[in-house]
């Protein structure tokens, strides 16, 4: 009866990961934003943007310290004061643009908004991959694929919402509402009793069991820990450029393919083609922590940064806006394929006891990434910074292809 009850249990928990993860996500809506903050504040849009940089380098930071907050003091704790965080600092972001400061804006939004994304991120993936031994791969791919499609939700309420109330206001309402729905969900987090396994669980030789979890001074280690981050970091580089310039992309190729000049049309067309690639940056999460249950964690990686590669040189000559398209939406499920496969891989690597300290600083390349990423795509041209990527893939795949499992905790002690 009692594992039944916990068996219950987990799956409301699974429920409770993914509405925290949906409304961490919302951080993506950020291009959303930009144009109306320029209109309103008369501010430059890279000006403005330099926000976004901001906030991304503070959530991979902030999500390191997470991981050791989780370990020590339990999920509920660390995702309390991570909703109470994010939430206050979408909040600050209203006041900036009311009194029309773009350092509040930046310091509020930016930093503490950003520490507290990140603090809370870490939180649902450690405490669900304790949950689901049996499912590691799916259930953190679940969990990610919240915080990839909280920018497609959010992103349809926004423009509405910017219209009837002004970009400060809808600022402060989404804030409240960030924050209440997080506090509900993060006072219902809890790691499993100790030793608890799923009815009829048994885990894999290739996995570290908890017994023989490593501890974080350990994992460090090994190179076994810095191969993961620099996958990791390579890939979301890769991603995270693409991203950051896929709707001028676009623009470019629907001019040319439909002569369309219009830049307000070709604005809609573009924001059309990322907000469909936005949906598979979501999707894609699921479906590969699906198929790395199937063929493993590191077959997926490389399956990803393969055929990533390919596609990244390919794009340069692509003229057709439907293959232009299909090419976005499947580089953004990779994107969010590598947020969905690390957790999973590190906890068959080092084991489930420590994953939120170890996975956390995993997460510290993300911060890196977004920044090199978004150096990489706005300072090269379209070709050098497609190419750029593409042999940043080809490096993950060399990476991920000389991956193997570390040596037994007991020899880092």
């Amino acid at each position: 009866m009692v594992n039944e009850n916990l068996e219950s249990k987990r799956w409301f928990l699974a429920l409770a990961g993914v509405v925290i993860m949906l409304i961490l996500g919302t951080v993506y809506a950020w291009s959303v934003f930009v144009k109306p903050i320029v209109a309103a504040q008369g501010w430059e849009v890279k000006v403005v943007s330099r926000v976004f940089m901001l906030i991304i380098g503070c959530i991979g930071v902030s999500a390191a310290f997470g991981g050791i907050l989780v370990d020590k003091k339990g999920p509920k704790f660390v995702a309390i004061l991570g909703a109470i965080l994010y939430g206050i600092g979408v909040l600050l972001g209203g006041v900036a643009l009311h009194i029309g400061s773009f350092w509040l804006l930046l310091f509020g939004y930016g930093v503490i908004g950003g520490m507290g994304n990140g603090l809370a991120y870490v939180v649902p993936i450690a405490t669900l991959i304790r949950w689901f031994p049996d499912k590691r791969g799916i259930i953190t791919g679940l969990a990610v694929m919240g915080f990839g499609l909280g920018a497609f939700f959010i992103g349809m309420i926004i423009p509405g919402l910017i219209v009837k109330v002004g970009v400060a206001n809808a600022f402060l309402i989404l804030g409240a509402i960030y924050l209440v729905l997080n506090l509900l969900a993060a006072s219902t987090l809890k790691n499993p009793p100790a030793g608890w396994l799923p009815k009829g669980f048994k885990p894999a030789a290739t996995t570290v069991s908890a017994a023989d979890s490593f501890a974080w001074a350990e994992a460090k280690k090994t190179r076994q820990w810095y191969m993961l981050w620099g996958m990791l970091f390579l890939n979301v580089t890769a991603g995270m450029g693409l991203l950051s310039k896929l709707s001028p992309m676009a623009q470019e190729v629907i001019k040319v393919a439909q002569n369309i000049d219009d830049p307000a049309k070709l604005a809609v067309l573009g924001g059309g083609v990322l907000a469909t690639a936005s949906i598979f940056n979501g999707l894609g999460r699921l479906f590969w922590a699906a198929v790395s249950d199937k063929i493993g964690r590191k077959g997926t990686y490389m399956t990803m940064f393969l055929t990533q590669a390919i596609l990244y040189v390919l794009l340069p000559q692509v003229t057709s806006v439907l293959v232009f398209t299909i090419i976005a939406c499947y580089l953004l499920a990779c994107l969010g394929g590598g947020f969905a496969v690390m957790p999973a891989f590190a906890a068959d690597s080092f084991g489930p006891t420590n994953i939120g300290r170890i996975y956390g600083f995993i997460l510290t390349a993300w911060g890196a990434a977004g920044v090199v990423g978004g150096f990489v795509f706005a300072e090269f041209n379209k070709q050098q910074s497609l190419y750029t990527a593409a042999g940043c893939l080809i490096l993950g795949f060399i990476i991920a292809l000389l991956f193997s499992r570390p040596k037994h905790v007991s020899e880092y002690r």
